[in-house]
């Protein structure tokens, strides 16, 4: 293992080398630039929905462009390095970054060099292992804006995952507004009082909401989500189903009750946002969400980096549950 660039030891990066099969790869870094910075991760989470579709090989080719990540390597469905929840500190880099705790959207490695304008700082209030969730919380806040909910609002959000939960923690803080996190699994139900939520099963929720908002990404949790609405309610969809077709039962009174459902995808900022709010201030406002303790209950396993090729396969599958797994590095 000889020297990089940078006169130190190589770094070291996970990589999907074919559906199914991850590995540990080590390779050179470049050296920083004036307006670059060396961070080195502390921590970086797997966000199990998306990141298991890489996995297991399921991003449809016509979605090739759509799916690549901020800082991905290589191409689908492999050999990649995916992945975009990463925390570590600034060694090298300008005057006012140095030292910080900043979040990147880069895969998970242990050191790597960007420039100063991707990565945002970490407030000081927020430990840097939940900063991890910034990712899922940013794309929580996004949907909040897609929605546009108002005070008093019957409200339900389908699929008790990380993006599912976070919108729903969101959500909570909206006055006089009935909340409900909905989930097939009742053991999500400690997640939702962790957050502050009142949880049903899809049996159970309370009918005639304003807005639904879909994070099962299955069938069942869409037709639910359409069950649920009152006259001229809609859903706002957050699933991204890769490869699979989606039946839906748009008969019955799909058209007589004026229902909708419309897309949020957190690659652009809202429309009710976007001319007054960037990526980095949607990132920014994420980081700062992150304050609140109760986000810990996101967080439900935690692994070493080097244990990621055998972890990868377990999450991806579903033998190992999780909302956020946490990968933790030396020095994290």
């Amino acid at each position: 293992m000889g020297p990089d660039d940078n006169g130190g030891p190589p770094a070291r990066s996970f990589w999907l080398r074919t559906p199914g099969v991850g590995e540990i790869r080590t390779g050179p870094l470049s050296l920083p630039g004036p307006a670059d910075v060396l961070v080195r991760t502390l921590y970086s989470g797997v966000s199990r929905g998306t990141e298991a579709l890489v996995f297991r090989g399921e991003v449809p080719q016509s979605q090739y462009a759509a799916m690549r990540a901020p800082f991905q390597n290589g191409e689908f469905p492999g050999p990649v390095q995916y992945g975009y929840l990463s925390v570590g500190r600034v060694e090298q880099g300008p005057a006012d970054l140095l030292g910080r705790t900043v979040f990147c959207l880069f895969p998970h490695q242990d050191r790597y060099v960007v420039p100063a304008s991707a990565v945002v700082p970490v407030p000081a209030e927020v430990p840097a292992a939940r900063a991890v969730l910034a990712g899922a919380v940013e794309t929580a806040l996004n949907a909040t804006w897609d929605a546009g909910p108002l005070i008093g609002d019957r409200i339900a959000v389908i699929g008790a995952g990380m993006i599912g939960a976070s919108v729903a923690a969101l959500l909570a803080g909206l006055p006089a507004a009935r909340v409900q996190l909905v989930d097939v699994d009742p053991e999500r139900a400690a997640v939702a009082r962790a957050l502050g939520v009142e949880f049903r099963t899809p049996e159970q929720a309370d009918g005639d909401c304003d807005l639904v908002l879909h994070a099962s990404a299955t069938a069942a949790g869409l037709t639910r989500a359409l069950e649920l609405l009152g006259p001229e309610g809609e859903v706002i969809e957050l699933s991204w189903f890769g490869d699979r077709t989606v039946s839906l039962p748009l008969g019955a009174a799909f058209h007589s009750r004026r229902l909708g459902i419309r897309a949020s995808q957190v690659g652009s900022v809202a429309p009710a946002r976007r001319a007054r709010r960037s990526h980095a201030d949607r990132l920014a406002i994420a980081l700062r969400l992150l304050a609140e303790p109760r986000f810990d209950a996101l967080i439900t396993g935690e692994s070493a980096f080097d244990e990621l090729p055998t972890i990868m396969p377990r999450l991806a599958s579903g033998e190992l549950p999780a909302l956020c797994h946490r990968i933790v590095y030396p020095g994290g």
